[in-house]
């Protein structure tokens, strides 16, 4: 999970390079083709059956992920890194919500504290710390969170059907792949270079072997110890952030993140979605 974390994280990165030159849309389009490819040989080679009983659940799962996905990347263009990861990763927090207002589970007295506390950490990293100018894309970071946990929670139902978690990564690529290259035609494009072109190979390189790494680590590991380390995406993008750009964030806003992450980590002891 700690390879997964620094994975994700440099998706982050090669994804605010190409940010110079692509669209969100694009970005999420090279990400998707990529991993699209390299799961159908997998599936291929192992010989999986793709066919699946429920598509209108892939179809859900697979639409909400990526205007998450495109969202995510817009705000990662415009945000310091750690900040958009953040945001992003407060996905955890809305599933809890979500499947007790939606599954009916049970929202426990400790989970509802746990929410407050990791909610109270969103209001220190925006209220403080964002420019004016910088609202509109904080909000659409934290609707990006919203729609990964819709994704979620559609995954958690999938998952309920019996559905194969590498079967339902598939239909997901195929589903954004397919979504985003109709909104790159609507939004326009740019053909990639020779001088741009390893910023979406990394986008998609990253994203693959972090998610087949991430997949390795629930079906193996303790589920609260891989989803407590899954946060380390939003370490690692921090120190990207400084390394790269010097993006230095405001001591208030690394303690929102640290209430966000630990409100998290109390979340999961009972949530754990995959990414």
């Amino acid at each position: 999970m700690l390879l997964a974390g620094a994975l994700f994280a440099a998706m982050g990165v090669f994804a605010k390079f190409g940010a110079q030159w692509f669209g969100a849309a694009e970005l999420v389009f090279w990400r998707s083709v990529i991993g699209l490819t390299a799961l159908g040989l997998l599936a291929r080679l192992k010989r999986w059956p793709l066919a699946t009983p429920h598509w209108r659940l892939h179809l859900l799962r697979g639409l909400s992920g990526v205007v998450s996905l495109g969202l995510y990347f817009w705000c990662i263009a415009r945000l310091p890194l750690a900040t958009a990861v953040t945001l992003n990763y407060t996905s955890p927090l809305f599933l809890a919500l979500f499947s007790a207002l939606l599954l009916h589970e049970r929202l426990r007295a400790d989970r509802m504290r746990a929410l407050c506390l990791a909610f109270g950490g969103v209001v220190l990293l925006l209220e403080p710390t964002l420019r004016e100018d910088q609202w509109r894309d904080a909000l659409l970071g934290l609707a990006s969170g919203v729609l990964a946990a819709t994704a979620y929670l559609n995954v958690k139902r999938l998952g309920a059907t019996g559905e194969p978690g590498w079967r339902v990564v598939f239909w997901f690529t195929v589903v954004s792949t397919a979504a985003s290259g109709a909104w790159m035609a609507l939004a326009g494009f740019t053909i990639p270079t020779v001088a741009n072109l390893w910023t979406l190979l990394g986008v998609g390189a990253t994203a693959t072997v972090g998610q087949l790494a991430m997949t390795r680590a629930y079906l193996t590991g303790n589920t609260l110890v891989v989803g407590a380390f899954a946060y380390s995406t939003v370490v690692f993008s921090t120190l990207f952030g400084l390394t790269l750009w010097g993006e230095r964030l405001a001591p208030v806003a690394l303690a929102g993140m640290a209430l966000i992450i630990a409100g998290g980590v109390l979340v999961l002891r009972d949530v754990a979605p995959p990414r």
